[in-house]
């Protein structure tokens, strides 16, 4: 059937062929060239026929499904479907109707409308809301990438956490063994020197007892006594590494008073974590084990290397590395103008040091200089921290030194930003002095705002958790921090110039202790052996203290 025309130069074609209709069959409903009018009536001849200009068309009634020969005038609006007569007086009877020209219109009418609002409004907000959802699928994929990403890099921690487990582990197995080897082969040694001396003492007896003089018989001197008390045996207990293994929850490890061990937490936190559980608790009274003369005077700055050595420097461009005896082992000349702003150690144990005149962070490797990091301009870097994943934390100030902030590099990218806290204020005072800064175990940014004469403890996120001035250890000197270290127990150390002493806090800022009873006369640089010691080096005196802290 032939639709009306919707745009004037449509042609609308006959039926029966392909030539422009005229006419139309108002009773088949049929459009019709000239020359196809009479092949219609002729094919459908015992049909009536009203055969009327195509302009003149009207619409068709269709047959009724129910009643043969029916045709369906009228539109039952109660059942939505089209009755006759015969429907109207049976099943539809009572129904309200309408005629089906009208009701014709109406659902044109309707559809026009229907088609468009989803022409012009539904298909656009579906359009929109698809773009909407191929935005989120795009966040969506980036975000598992990042944490793909993150993941990776946990694992790459993690790994390097157990590491140094088991390193530790190494090292202290290697230094049980050589001090009990060395005491064992002591005791051999006084057991073998005794031989020689009996056999001696066998072959002059024989001697004696055949010869005939009375006097070599009279004049000897048993030693009897004395051999029949031999050294006495030694005690040296071997350790043994004792495990325990809860599967899928817990493996713990134990070598003397060295402890460590990893957990699982409940599957619904979907984490785990690496937890350092220690035996060691602060002694009553602090220890000082040795003092090292270093011949850095002043003396600004000490990063130790594994047990026994220790980089120190001060005022001048040589950074030098001293062992426990005060032997020098190493030097190395910096680039800078005057003297290192600060010096750390990474994880491998490579010196890396700011110089703040030239804007670097520079690494030591086999002897040669390498920057790391050139800050931007007018921003100088000045004290460092290198974290457990690898990241160096950089305080730095504006060359007016009214601005400190501390910036996170991976490599050569800034990935962190920390200088306002949540209401947009400085977390930071500008001013004179640097700001020394250093990660704990558990990802806080600790730093000694000297500035401020407080200790500002942010989270990993940069958030203020807490700021510590002094107060709690009721010293008689204001509280001057000018450095800082934490240690295997999260544990924060603050060396407190003007009051010579240390202060001690545990990660939440609770003040535990001071130490106060180590000749620490002006303490400056602040560092922690892979034993747990303290190295402080003393500005005044160019001396280091060794301290002993836990037990």
């Amino acid at each position: 059937m032939a639709t009306p025309t919707t745009q004037a130069q449509e042609v609308i074609t006959c039926d029966l062929c392909t030539k422009p209709t005229q006419k139309f069959c108002n009773n088949c409903q049929v459009s019709l060239c000239v020359e196809c009018v009479s092949k219609h009536v002729e094919n459908l001849d015992s049909l009536p026929h009203d055969i009327v200009p195509f302009k003149d068309r009207k619409v068709g009634f269709p047959e009724c499904e129910f009643h043969t020969n029916q045709r369906c005038e009228a539109h039952c609006q109660q059942c939505d479907v089209p009755v006759c007569l015969k429907c109207m007086l049976g099943p539809h009877n009572g129904h309200k109707v309408k005629d089906m020209p009208e009701s014709f219109s109406d659902k044109k009418r309707e559809l026009e409308k229907e088609t468009k609002e989803i022409e012009s409004t539904i298909i656009p907000l579906y359009q929109n809301k698809n773009e909407e959802t191929e935005s989120k699928i795009s966040i969506a994929r980036a975000e598992f990438d990042e944490m793909e990403t993150e993941k990776e890099n946990h694992r790459k921690f993690w790994h390097q956490e157990v590491d140094t487990i088991f390193n530790t582990l190494g090292f202290l197995i290697q230094s049980m063994k050589e001090n009990h080897l060395a005491a064992l082969k002591s005791h051999q040694s006084k057991i073998n020197n005794c031989i020689p001396d009996m056999i001696q003492t066998v072959q002059q007896n024989k001697i004696i007892m055949k010869s005939r003089k009375v006097s070599e018989v009279t004049n000897y001197k048993s030693n009897l006594e004395e051999y029949r008390n031999m050294p006495t045996d030694i005690d040296v207990k071997l350790p043994s590494l004792k495990t325990n293994t809860v599967q899928g929850r817990e493996l713990s490890l134990e070598l003397g008073e060295y402890k460590v061990s990893l957990t699982q937490a409940p599957p619904s936190s979907l984490t785990e974590k690496v937890t350092y559980l220690s035996l060691q608790k602060l002694l009553e009274q602090a220890k000082s084990i040795t003092t090292i003369p270093t011949g850095v005077n002043p003396l600004y700055h000490v990063a130790c290397v594994g047990v026994d050595e220790a980089w120190v420097s001060g005022k001048d461009k040589t950074i030098r590395r001293v062992d426990i005896h005060g032997s020098v082992r190493d030097t190395v000349t910096t680039t800078c103008k005057d003297w290192p702003n600060h010096i750390t150690v990474t994880r491998q144990g490579e010196l890396v040091y700011s110089d703040g005149h030239n804007r670097t962070v520079n690494i030591v490797r086999h002897g040669r200089t390498e920057t790391l990091i050139t800050t931007p301009r007018g921003w100088h870097p000045e004290k460092l921290c290198c974290t457990k994943s690898g990241d160096i934390l950089v305080s730095m100030c504006t060359t007016d030194k009214s601005q400190r902030k501390i910036v996170r590099y991976q490599g050569h990218t800034v990935k962190q930003e920390i200088d306002r806290d949540e209401d947009g204020e400085p977390i930071y005072k500008g001013g004179e002095y640097l700001l020394c800064v250093v990660e704990n175990n558990n990802g806080d940014i600790c730093a000694t705002d000297n500035n401020a004469d407080t200790v500002v403890v942010v989270d990993k996120s940069g958030r203020v958790r807490f700021r510590y001035d002094g107060t709690p250890a009721r010293r008689k000197e204001s509280f001057n921090p000018v450095d800082i270290v934490t240690d295997s127990m999260s544990q924060i150390i603050v060396a407190d110039f003007n009051n010579a002493c240390l202060h001690i806090l545990d990660q939440n800022g609770q003040f535990l202790r001071c130490v106060d009873n180590c000749g620490l006369d002006k303490p400056h640089g602040l560092s922690v052996d892979s034993e747990g010691r303290l190295w402080v080096g003393l500005a005044l005196s160019g001396e280091v203290k060794v301290i002993q802290y836990m037990k």
